[in-house]
């Protein structure tokens, strides 16, 4: 249905840096109106009426749905970028952020098996280096990380060394039920500095019938 590897490639051409999460949702869906046409293209969508749950992209077309989650998750960084000056935050809170990420991957999963004829993707573009980079320390997040190359599934959850403090709100185990090859893909340099390096990493997945059919496993990258 989506290209979306190609999409975010020609994203990255006109807008290699966003101002928020919010701006780079905008572009984004403004990119896939120009790209599909005649595809229904909706913003902060809900799947399932009854209920508050949101997905930042919701397409439409020819009998089919796509679910999209986007993170945007940024260092601090100050450059002027074709004229237009950008401030990046530094968000910190890696931790936190890679359980909203996972979180994200729960809610798309329950989506694609619930909703007929629906696929979901979720798509991490950041310029901290942190959320590719394997840790070489024994984290409290070790399950949530999401470093290049590694296999992500199963139950994952805190370590018991988590304090409260940390995981107020989100402290219930996540369950992943496809296995995601996380394959971070380069989006853009726009300044030598390391934080000028954007990166992202794209994860699709599979409704439980494909899996349990033998359909390839969703997949990063």
């Amino acid at each position: 249905m989506i290209d979306l590897h190609a999409i975010v490639a020609r994203l990255a051409t006109k807008r290699p840096l966003f101002h928020s999460e919010a701006d780079f949702q905008h572009a984004l869906a403004w990119e896939l109106h120009h790209e599909l046409p005649d595809a229904r293209v909706r913003l902060e969508y809900r799947p399932f009426p009854s209920e508050a749950v949101y997905v930042d992209i919701w397409v439409e077309r020819e009998g089919m749905a796509m679910a999209l989650e986007l993170k945007y998750l940024t260092k601090k960084l100050d450059v002027t970028v074709g004229g237009e000056a950008f401030s990046l935050r530094n968000q910190s809170a890696e931790d936190v952020n890679r359980y909203l990420v996972l979180k994200d991957i729960v809610r798309i999963e329950r989506i694609v098996d619930e909703v007929p004829d629906a696929r979901g993707m979720a798509v991490i573009l950041t310029n901290d280096a942190g959320y590719w980079k394997k840790s070489i320390r024994d984290t409290i997040d070790a399950h949530f990380r999401l470093h290049d190359g590694r296999d992500l599934t199963g139950t994952l959850a805190w370590s018991e060394k988590a304090g409260t403090g940390t995981t107020r709100g989100i402290a219930n185990p996540l369950d992943i039920s496809g296995i995601y090859k996380l394959a971070w893909r380069d989006y853009s340099i726009v300044t030598p500095a390391s934080a000028g390096h954007f990166r992202y990493l794209l994860l699709e997945a599979l409704p439980q019938t494909d899996l349990a059919g033998g359909v390839p496993q969703p997949t990063g990258g």
